[in-house]
């Protein structure tokens, strides 16, 4: 069996829903046991790296999800001509 690259922040999608219905749980830690929060209820698990990984449908990267959260590209660009020194008192 090959180890799941998983990260803090990941979102993990589970064979089985949780009994809250919800199939998504968001890593919290990684290493010999993985710490995950059910996004539909908030419940907090933490299950051994193994059973979790024969558990997971499919690993959603944070890189992937964040992707589409930046609505206006241009945001983040330097404000164009932004006069900082004062003409008014010369």
């Amino acid at each position: 069996m090959q180890i799941i690259k998983m990260k803090v922040g990941d979102t993990l999608e589970l064979k089985k829903p949780h009994p809250c219905g919800e199939r998504r749980f968001t890593v919290m830690r990684v290493g010999s046991e993985i710490r995950i929060v059910c996004a539909g209820c908030g419940r907090d698990m933490v299950l051994d790296r193994v059973k979790l990984e024969k558990a997971v449908r499919r690993v959603h990267t944070s890189a992937d999800t964040s992707a589409d959260t930046s609505a206006d590209p241009a945001a983040d660009s330097p404000v164009e001509n932004a006069d900082t020194t004062d003409t008014a008192g010369s």
